[in-house]
């Protein structure tokens, strides 16, 4: 595979990268110093026309949502949050960005606040994150002391401060309002939507939301433009980003490539699937994806290529999985996940998340029931769009793939009380 220009990673193999330092001696922060001079409509006009898309998870256009807060705001401050949860089973992207080019983020945030009229940003990262943490609030004091941070950045007049919050292991405070609502103080509930954030998010006040990579792109297209921006990726999403590869690969890891990448492509850079196996099954977005067959990876990495897939770009957590994997155990493990995580305001995913669970880990026992899967998938189907936020509709995704494109196998689970890809084998089963 020829080599691909880095737009995120080209820093993190370098001694000390997490430094200021080491960041300005490769242009770090002069895309903040342009971007001062330009004017903010500028700014979210250039992101708008470059196809960056959200990397959280949604995948919603990023200029298009700094459009959508007010011009006025009645006097109230403005504030950027940055979503560095990052709790999406099979993703760890985020983390890396933190712990080793903790700089190309703030730089794309001080540019972002700056164009959307923010003088204070708030990181919500997750609690578990312990050395990003550090490393990133060493990171701010640094740009402070250099006066890339805090008071009349460079002379340009614009204020900008940065909190750390750290959150304490709850999924659903990935969710953007449900995050909110945990930065206020409160239980991590997600709010009713309108209104938005745009509108009001934090503390009552227009808020602008974004995931730590996409933030981090926002230097990389004030440096080079849109145009060249866009040209990386497809007609509907632009640039590079992060794929979280683990499973069954040769080289589990962090890879950059552009969004026109393919499926095949990306696992073929981890080294292909590991020696003697041969590929079964792809998660291509995080544990919310719809899974995919192996006769299914050709497909786009964009948002829309894997859309077309019947599938999700999500968060970019790839789990890669062979021939020896039991689908009924791994569906039994997201569903635990589901129910443990479920933060219970709404019946429908309070009460069929933990069903599904219990259903799930009986078929993998062996006592399941011949109609227990057309019941999953009933009882799944009928939960869709009828809760405050997206939680539920993920966890649909891989309730139905798995059972949909494996259903063989937990037949084969319920007829024999066995499985059949791991004869004999003992499954651990857990309370959650």
């Amino acid at each position: 595979m020829p080599p691909r220009e880095r737009l995120l990673t080209r820093s993190f193999d370098l001694p000390d990268s997490h430094r200021l330092e080491t960041s300005r001696r490769s242009g770090g922060y002069e895309a903040l110093r342009k971007a001062l001079g330009m004017a903010p409509a500028a700014i979210t006009e250039e992101v708008r026309r470059a196809n960056l898309r959200g990397l959280g998870g949604a995948g919603f256009g990023t200029g298009m949502k700094w459009g959508f807060v007010p011009k006025e705001t009645g006097g109230k401050p403005v504030y950027l949050v940055v979503n560095a949860d990052e709790g999406e089973p099979g993703t760890f992207k985020d983390r890396y960005l933190l712990e080793r080019d903790p700089h190309l983020v703030l730089e794309g945030m001080a540019i972002t606040g700056f164009a959307v009229g923010a003088r204070r940003a708030f990181v919500y990262i997750r609690g578990e994150y312990v050395r990003p943490y550090r490393i990133l609030a060493g990171a701010i004091e640094e740009a402070a002391r250099a006066n890339l941070l805090g008071p009349n950045i460079l002379g340009s007049g614009f204020d900008f401060e940065i909190t750390l919050h750290r959150g304490a292991g709850a999924y659903i405070c990935g969710e953007e309002t449900g995050l909110l609502e945990s930065l206020e103080g409160k239980k991590g509930w997600p709010r009713l939507k309108p209104p938005f954030p745009a509108v009001v998010g934090a503390f009552g006040c227009p808020t602008v939301i974004n995931n730590v990579e996409t933030l981090a792109l926002v230097p990389r297209i004030i440096e080079r433009g849109a145009e060249w921006f866009a040209g990386l990726g497809t007609g509907t999403q632009g640039g590079t980003r992060i794929y979280s590869v683990s499973g069954h690969v040769r080289r589990p890891g962090p890879y950059e490539l552009p969004v026109s990448a393919t499926l095949r492509e990306l696992i073929e850079e981890a080294g292909g699937v590991r020696d003697g196996h041969r590929l079964k099954a792809v998660v291509p977005g995080g544990s919310s994806a719809a899974i995919l067959t192996a006769e299914e990876i050709d497909c786009t990495l964009d948002v829309d290529g894997l859309k077309a897939a019947g599938s999700m770009a999500g968060s970019a957590g790839v789990v890669v999985m062979d021939e020896t994997t039991c689908i009924v155990e791994a569906l039994y493990v997201v569903a635990r996940f589901y129910a443990h995580e479920s933060c219970g305001q709404c019946t429908p995913c309070r009460e069929s998340t933990g069903w599904i669970y219990r259903v799930v880990g009986r078929i993998l026992q062996g006592k399941g029931r011949p109609e227990d899967p057309d019941q999953i998938l009933d009882i799944a189907r009928k939960g869709v769009g009828t809760t405050i936020c997206a939680f539920y509709d993920g966890a649909v995704g891989p309730y139905l793939s798995y059972i949909e494109k494996f259903r063989p196998e937990f037949d084969h689970h319920i007829r024999t009380g066995g499985c059949d890809v791991q004869p004999g084998r003992v499954p651990v089963l857990t309370t959650h």
